[in-house]
């Protein structure tokens, strides 16, 4: 077995297949669907980075092989979290209660945040992979949440739903160009949010 400084830091389209049990193919669509991240070399050629070939990978709940998690940063390979921030208590136990019950057999662990300070905290201990975010927070509301999180490398890159009750038509598009991945409008469908961001 070669030594772990010998292998490369990216891997190809054909790489990622062996690793994924897929024919090449497969991983080539994946990537340009947009569902696996990965960049182009200058000549054509798709390259992945292992850190994000193992959050697909754990995302669609495949089993990451020991080859790729020695080259993973520690917490890609962290278990599932989700952080529910919402000042509305009542809100906020109801989807932290459904999601328990939705992954109960699996090894997520939900987080609750009742204002945007106790985010921030909750963020910066736990790093969660998921964060479902109300905009309209006492404190530090969730547009600046956004921004911070996505500014600063060492939040990671956890997959933001943005829920919210504000009835003005731009907010989707600001939050989008926030890096925001999901907008849901309130009253929330529940099972729509947990197919979305696992």
């Amino acid at each position: 077995m070669a030594k772990k400084n010998d292998k490369p830091e990216v891997f190809s389209a054909l790489e990622v297949a062996n690793i994924c049990g897929v024919v090449n193919q497969t991983a080539i669509n994946w990537i340009k669907g947009g569902h696996l991240k990965a960049f182009t070399t200058p000549g054509g050629q798709y390259r992945v980075y292992p850190d994000d070939l193992a959050e697909f990978m754990k995302n669609r709940d495949m089993r990451i092989p020991a080859e790729l998690e020695e080259k993973c940063s520690a917490s890609v390979l962290a278990k599932k979290s989700i952080l529910i921030v919402d000042d509305d208590r009542g809100l906020n136990t109801v989807i932290a209660r459904f999601l328990g019950k939705k992954f109960k057999d699996s090894t997520v662990e939900i987080y609750q945040a009742f204002d945007g300070f106790e985010a921030g905290v909750l963020m910066t201990e736990k790093h969660p992979g998921v964060l479902i975010l109300d905009l309209d927070l006492p404190g530090v509301d969730g547009f600046s949440l956004c921004k911070r999180i996505r500014g600063d490398s060492s939040f990671g890159k956890p997959v933001i739903a943005v829920v919210t009750a504000l009835e003005d038509n731009s907010v989707e598009a600001r939050v989008k160009e926030l890096g925001v991945d999901y907008f849901f409008k309130k009253p929330l469908n529940l099972l729509e949010i947990a197919e979305a961001v696992f």
